[in-house]
């Protein structure tokens, strides 16, 4: 009860302490941390579905903080630029160029502008086009590029809607046809100016559960559901490549369209109203609605609810229709699931979902094709005789996957039953391969499929390629990843000849895509990437294992500076990054992740930078929370983190590498929530950085990252773990970074402005720096160089060259 009331206590005192803000110019990081923030990306590679070409997708690094700050609408769980009905934040590329699989020169498109921004590149199922969007400024436009003239095409107007998630264009018909959204042009555009509103704001609860996790850009009034509904409105239209004709089919509030594989309907999912206050667009009730290829009525499939009152917990699903597709090795077949207790995990029942199947013209009845004692999880389709079904389950982890035979659920086999955390028993995922019809059924050869998987072992991820009788269950292991690379495949198409294509790299040796021939091993390199990291050259890596005092496994990438030698040179500053992470199985925390042999890999907040400027950096550093049995992981989160870091520094030490005096611990999200609650409850770092994160749980009242109790079912659970309750022990220096927009769920700004109130008005050392329009993720260049700057001059004045001091601490 005491906690209960300190808890209040200090959120009054809190919300009285005012923010001491300053704002200061963006300043650059030193030239060894800037010069490998701005090295050109790589390109991204897109095979096309024959395996014949690639798409090489270039970016020209990270946008402008005034393209950044252009006006964004956040409303209903989305962002939206409202200038050209797109995406706010979509990360375009600056260009296209193509190359053919065994030639080493890419060859430009004809036709697109300089510097376009190029977004949603896919190819058509028979390989011979790929269609993207292109952002005009004021508006979207949708492009095609023919392989065979290398020539680009506009075939819209700047009047597609990209305001959605997702694509806002499909191939149909095999590649003949691409079915697009756009614009309704008829429709009159909310205006800006000031409405009065016709009355309160009211909601209002029937009394039954209806536990919400926190989510943010809501819509907040009746003017909110308006403009939510003008830039979710769109026209869908068909347009078919040998005539260039476009035709109208129907509009609405179109989420998400598909054609069936004979190209003869349409499966529509249209949002409709009433909107909520309280959850984001996609759980607003929606439509399955069916149509010729016409664009004809053909039946309302299903309606489904408003989704407010789901019941709690992550196995817990709407009740209804669910995961509505077409079969995709069928002409015109739906198939969904259907929750049978009533979509609540603690309802004991034979079967969580069913599975449904309704071939056209869909007024018959539906067919059974499956009982699932777990929840549904997806089926591949092969052929009338082949199916694969996959089921899991949350709470226990346990994941399943069987064979069947379309049409007939007696003809349930089991293949595979794991815990879903055991990564060394992943059996894989099935290859699939593209249709005519451009879906993707089950590879099968006399009665074989074919399997690709990460390959976790002991050794680290070794990916691999395995065929597998559907009778005997039993393997073929047809090739693996070796030691001293690190290759995964990443094409199949040339599968029936034999040959594979790669991205094989290693520690010293950027990544690069190859042909493979898996009967001879040799291999034909397809591109020639140049290293994007020069000024990381000579640095090393390599994997540290070890183990926490409890005795689980554990384990770490170490990277060190150049000509770096411990007997000569001493223990140096060291900086441990690291994120949590939730078991139910102390033997599966204690595996092995990620591989000792891959190529060096930054992103804008990645703590390898520092490598350059003579720290150690441990990154990826094993953080597990384990609950085994009745225990839940958090039952014990704050002693488990303390070991897991404890552990982690040790092994360091002996090492010789690490000064124990001078380490940082620092995460972002869920490993700010981390930094914060080591640096309460431990006095192993010098100082800590904690980038976006949430330090109050009672804030998240109902479930954070993987806790599904909420703040009424385990209050002391909520105050324990929260590092804002623990304020008054946090007496190392801690820098906070947030961004101004951040629409994560759980991670309001406020959390760290809260926290940083609370740590100085009790005499800590901490600052706060709030970057301007970035959200959770950051990515603006201004943004990062002053983010990386803040960082180092962080590190270097209370880590590197800190004063030794002595402090205590007690719980």
């Amino acid at each position: 009860m005491k906690h209960l009331n300190f808890l209040l206590t200090a959120l009054i005192f809190v919300l009285c302490i005012s923010v001491a803000q300053a704002q200061t110019t963006y300043q650059r990081p030193p030239d060894d941390i800037a010069d490998l923030v701005l090295a050109k990306p790589t390109p991204v590679v897109a095979i096309s579905p024959d395996g014949e070409y690639m798409i090489l997708k270039q970016r020209n690094g990270h946008p402008s903080l005034e393209q950044l700050a252009k006006k964004e609408l956040r409303i209903g769980g989305l962002r939206i630029n409202p200038a050209n009905h797109g995406q706010s934040r979509a990360r375009p590329y600056n260009d296209i160029v193509l190359q053919n699989i065994g030639d080493d020169e890419p060859m430009p498109f004809t036709g697109l502008p300089a510097e376009s921004l190029i977004d949603h590149v896919i190819w058509s199922p028979d390989s011979k086009h790929v269609a993207f969007t292109l952002d005009e400024g004021t508006g979207v436009s949708l492009w095609m590029a023919t392989v065979d003239s290398r020539v680009a095409q506009r075939i819209t107007e700047a009047n597609i809607n990209a305001a959605m998630s997702g694509a806002p264009f499909i191939w149909a018909d095999g590649g003949a046809s691409i079915l697009y959204k756009e614009v309704v042009a008829t429709q009159s555009k909310p205006g800006d100016e000031l409405k009065l509103p016709k009355g309160p704001i009211v909601q209002e609860s029937s009394g039954e559960d209806a536990a919400i996790r926190t989510y943010q850009d809501l819509l907040k009034n009746p003017a909110d559901e308006d403009v939510f509904e003008y830039f979710a409105m769109s026209n869908l239209r068909r347009f078919v490549l040998e005539s260039q004709k476009h035709t109208a089919l129907m509009g609405g509030m179109i989420m998400r369209m598909s054609a069936s594989p004979d190209g003869k309907y349409l499966l529509i999912t249209e949002m409709v109203r009433p909107f909520s206050y309280l959850v984001p667009y996609y759980r607003f009730p929606m439509n399955y609605e069916i149509f010729t290829r016409d664009g004809n009525v053909v039946s309302t499939f299903a309606k489904i609810p408003l989704a407010e009152q789901i019941p709690k917990g992550f196995d817990a699903v709407r009740e209804g229709p669910r995961s509505v597709h077409w079969r995709a090795d069928a002409d015109a077949t739906l198939y969904w699931a259907e929750a049978q207790d009533g979509g609540n995990p603690k309802t004991e029942v034979d079967y969580r979902d069913n599975v449904y199947s309704l071939n056209a013209p869909f007024d018959g009845e539906p067919t059974l094709e499956a009982h699932c004692a777990l929840r549904f999880g997806g089926i591949t389709f092969g052929d009338n005789e082949n199916a694969i079904l996959y089921e899991r389950m949350w709470s226990t982890r346990q994941t399943v996957t069987s064979h069947f035979a379309p049409g007939n659920p007696d003809s349930k086999k089991l293949l595979f039953d794991r815990s879903s955390e055991d990564r060394y028993s992943d059996p894989g995922s099935f290859v699939t391969h593209v249709t005519d019809a451009g879906k993707y059924v089950l590879t099968i050869d006399n009665n074989h499929v074919y399997m690709r998987g990460t390959g976790a072992s002991p050794e680290g991820n070794r990916p691999f390629l395995r065929k597998m009788s559907l009778k005997t269950l039993e393997q073929e292991e047809l090739w693996r990843s070796e030691a001293p690379y690190y290759e995964s495949a990443v094409s199949f198409a040339n599968l029936e000849k034999g040959k594979i294509i790669t991205r094989r790299e290693s520690k010293v040796e950027q990544p690069n895509y190859y042909m493979l021939d898996l009967s001879s091993g040799k291999r034909e390199q397809l591109t020639h990437f140049d290293h994007p990291y020069p000024g990381l050259i000579g640095v090393t890596k390599q994997e540290v294992k070890f183990k926490r005092a409890d005795g689980i496994d554990m384990n770490g990438d170490l990277y060190l500076p150049k000509g770096y030698d411990a007997g000569r040179d001493g223990a140096l500053p060291t900086i441990m990054w690291a994120y949590p992470r939730e078991y139910k199985s102390a033997s599966a925390a204690g595996q092995v992740s990620g591989s000792p042999h891959s190529f060096i890999r930054l992103y804008y907040g990645s703590p390898i930078f520092w490598v350059t400027r003579g720290y150690a950096v441990f990154a990826n550093a094993s953080m597990p929370v384990v609950g085994e049995g009745d225990n839940e992981p958090n039952d014990s989160f704050r002693e488990q983190l303390v070991m897991n870091a404890e552990a982690a520094i040790n092994a360091l030490v002996e090492m010789k590498v690490c000064d124990r005096d001078r380490v940082a611990i620092g995460g972002h999200s869920y490993g700010a929530f981390m930094t914060a609650n080591l640096l309460a409850h431990s006095d192993l770092f010098a100082a800590g950085i904690a980038r976006s994160g949430a330090y109050n749980r009672t804030l998240t009242p109902f479930g954070f990252q993987r806790e599904e109790r909420t703040y009424w079912d385990a209050p002391e659970l909520y105050y324990t773990m929260s590092p804002f309750m623990h304020a008054d022990k946090v007496n190392e220096p801690l820098l906070m970074i947030h961004g101004e927009a951040d629409n994560n769920s759980g991670t309001f700004p406020m959390q760290s402005k809260r926290f940083y109130s609370a740590i100085k008005g009790l005499g800590g050392t901490v600052r706060l720096v709030v970057l301007p329009y970035e959200s959770h993720g950051y990515r603006a260049e201004e943004s990062i160089l002053h983010m990386l700057w803040e960082q180092d001059q962080w590190l270097e004045k209370y880590v590197k060259n800190k004063k030794m001091e002595t402090t205590g601490k007690s719980d």
